[in-house]
């Protein structure tokens, strides 16, 4: 229970640091300082791009066309919206399957929903990663490229906070998932029916199984109606002995 309880509260301060990043100006930061006077600084995220001239006056400007858009700014969207909505999830399903909150019903039960919970937020961190990895190699890699000869950006606080929310993220998800599923798992093959043992097999199976053809008479093994009609032929043999020898007396007399 206490494990679950830290890795709810880590996943729950990484999602928070991710939802964070998406309002946050500072993805990419960049400073033209020709001199004092002219200096400005710019920024910009997923959503717009700003500059803050040297007298402290600001101006943003969101972007004017989503189809003029790159495609890693379109998918650096889609991941960021896909790493806060599947955290929610995962948050709403952990607090259904942690022990300490009696709403999952059996322990079986509970321990499958934190199982849930726990891959979800795996994906989420995965997202978040992904994002914030990509932009900043897309931002390093225009800062070192000579042949790039618009303006260069630098990496901003926002891709910081966001990794350090992904790997929360993925801290708890992977103990969660790792100590759920164990519980799972196991208690699911406990449960399982077993085979009862039997020490009968195909030979003796057959040995003890009537001919399709037998009759009431035949009910007994085949040795022991030859060892009767053994015995009864002996005595047969017997009986007429004797019967020849007091014939033999009768008539001597």
């Amino acid at each position: 229970m206490y494990i679950e309880i830290v890795c709810f509260m880590s996943c729950l301060c990484g999602w928070i640091l991710v939802c964070s990043t998406i309002p946050t100006d500072f993805w990419m930061v960049s400073e033209d300082s020709g001199n004092v006077m002219t200096a400005s600084n710019f920024y910009s995220n997923l959503w717009k791009e700003c500059v803050v001239d040297s007298t402290g006056a600001t101006a943003c400007k969101d972007y004017t066309s989503m189809m003029a858009l790159s495609v890693y700014l379109h998918v650096c969207r889609a991941l960021t919206v896909c790493s806060v909505i599947t955290g929610f999830f995962g948050g709403v399903l952990t607090l259904i399957g942690m022990k300490c909150t009696k709403i999952g019903g059996s322990e079986t039960a509970s321990a499958r929903v934190t199982f849930a919970a726990g891959i979800t937020y795996l994906v989420s961190a995965f997202c978040g990663m992904i994002t914030y990895t990509w932009w900043a190699n897309r931002s390093i890699s225009d800062f070192l490229n000579p042949a790039y000869l618009q303006l260069k950006y630098e990496l901003g606080a926002a891709i910081f906070i966001g990794w350090g929310g992904s790997f929360l993220l993925l801290f708890g998800g992977m103990v969660l998932s790792y100590f759920s599923g164990k519980e799972c798992f196991q208690s699911s093959s406990l449960k399982r029916p077993l085979r009862p043992f039997t020490y009968a097999t195909a030979q003796t199976r057959r040995t003890y199984m009537m001919p399709p053809s037998s009759s009431r008479a035949t009910l007994m093994p085949p040795l022991l109606y030859e060892g009767r009609r053994s015995r009864a032929a002996g005595g047969t043999t017997r009986t007429d002995s004797f019967l020849a020898l007091l014939l033999k007396q009768v008539f001597l007399f």
